[in-house]
C-alpha cells in the first residue's frame, strides 16, 4: 500500500462539465494516494468592471463570491461520491485562474484540470490556462478529458509513458512506475528513434547507415533508463517498446487503450507555450485519456 501523501492533489473548478469529470478524477486519485484533495476555485476581479451603474460593483462581487462558493460546494459533493475517506478543502481565491492555481498547487503532489472534448479533426481544445499551468506548474499536471468512447479511459488499460533518453524523462518513469503501481497495471515504456536526419546527411556523404546498429543502441538506451525501477517496483508488468518514428505519433497510438498517458515537458524558454515541447503539446491536444505532463525538478 502507498504511503500518505505529504501535500495531497489540487484540482480546478469553474462548474463546466468537464471540471466535474476532473474532480471526479482527482478525488479517485486523491483516495489512492491517501492524500486530500483541494478544490479551487478562482475570481478574476478585473471582471467585475462593467460599463451599468446597476448592479454596483460590490453588488456584482458578492454574486460573484457567492456562485464560487456554490461551485465549489456542488464540486465538493461530487467528490464525496467518488472518494467519500477523502478530505476536502474548499479555497476560493481572487486571483486569475494560472496564477491562483499555479500558487496553490505550490506544495501539491499533482495539479488537476478539465479539457473539454473532441473538436474538429480530432483535436481537444487546451485553453491557454492549461498550457500556462503544464509549463510552468510546480507539480505534475493532469488533463482530463472524455475518451473517444465513453466518459472515462479504459480502467483496464496500461499506464504509458514516454522515454527519450535524457534527464528529462525520469520525471515521466518515476510518475509512471507509481501511478501503474497505485493502479495495479501494466506499464509500457515507449522511446522512439527517428533517423531522418542522419538519412539526409549520409545520403549526402554516400556512407551507409546501419539501421540495425542504431536501433540495437536505441534499445540499450531504453534498458538504461529502466534500470533500477523494476526492482523499486517489482509489481509492475513492464512492456519495452522501441520504435522508429515521431514520439507524439507513436504515443498517440497507444494513448486509446491506456487508462493513462505520461510525458516529460522538455520544454525551453520563457513564454508558456515555448515551455513545453512540441510531444508534450501534440499527446494534451489529441491523446484520448488523461495526460500528466511530468515536471523535473528545478525546471519550472
Amino acid at each position: 500500500m502507498p504511503e500518505k501523501s505529504g501535500h495531497g492533489v489540487v484540482v480546478g473548478v469553474d462548474g463546466s462539465e468537464s471540471a466535474t469529470r476532473a474532480v471526479r478524477w482527482a478525488a479517485e486519485q486523491a483516495r489512492r494516494r491517501h492524500a486530500e484533495l483541494t478544490l479551487v476555485h478562482a475570481i478574476d476581479d478585473e471582471s467585475l468592471s462593467h460599463p451599468r451603474p446597476m448592479p454596483t460593483r460590490e453588488d456584482l462581487a458578492e454574486m460573484i463570491r457567492m456562485r464560487g462558493h456554490r461551485l465549489l460546494r456542488k464540486a465538493r459533493d461530487v467528490a464525496r461520491e467518488v472518494a467519500p475517506e477523502v478530505g476536502v478543502t474548499l479555497d476560493l481565491r481572487h486571483e486569475r485562474p494560472v496564477q491562483a492555481l499555479k500558487d496553490a498547487a505550490e506544495n501539491a503532489d499533482l495539479l488537476v484540470l478539465g479539457t473539454e472534448g473532441l473538436r474538429p479533426l480530432g483535436r481537444v481544445l487546451v485553453g491557454s490556462v492549461s498550457i500556462a499551468l503544464a509549463a510552468k506548474a510546480a507539480c505534475p499536471v493532469a488533463l482530463i478529458r472524455p475518451h473517444v468512447a465513453e466518459d472515462d479511459a479504459p480502467h483496464d488499460g496500461p499506464v504509458v509513458v514516454g522515454v527519450d533518453g535524457t534527464r528529462a524523462s525520469e520525471a515521466a518513469l518515476a510518475l509512471a512506475f507509481e501511478e501503474a503501481s497505485w493502479r495495479r497495471t501494466g506499464l509500457v515504456a515507449l522511446h522512439c528513434w527517428d533517423d531522418a536526419f542522419l538519412s539526409a546527411v549520409f545520403e549526402e556523404t554516400h556512407w551507409s547507415l546501419e539501421r540495425a546498429d542504431i536501433e540495437e543502441g536505441e534499445h540499450e538506451v531504453l534498458a538504461e533508463r529502466l534500470a533500477g525501477w523494476k526492482e523499486k517496483y517489482p509489481d509492475v508488468r513492464v512492456d519495452r517498446i522501441v520504435v522508429r518514428g515521431r514520439p507524439a505519433d507513436e504515443l498517440l497510438k497507444y494513448a486509446d487503450r491506456a487508462q493513462l498517458l505520461i510525458v516529460g515537458s522538455r520544454g525551453r524558454g520563457g513564454v508558456a507555450g515555448m515551455l513545453l515541447g512540441s510531444t508534450s503539446q501534440a499527446v494534451m491536444s489529441y491523446a484520448l485519456c488523461p495526460v500528466i505532463v511530468a515536471r523535473e525538478a528545478g525546471d519550472r
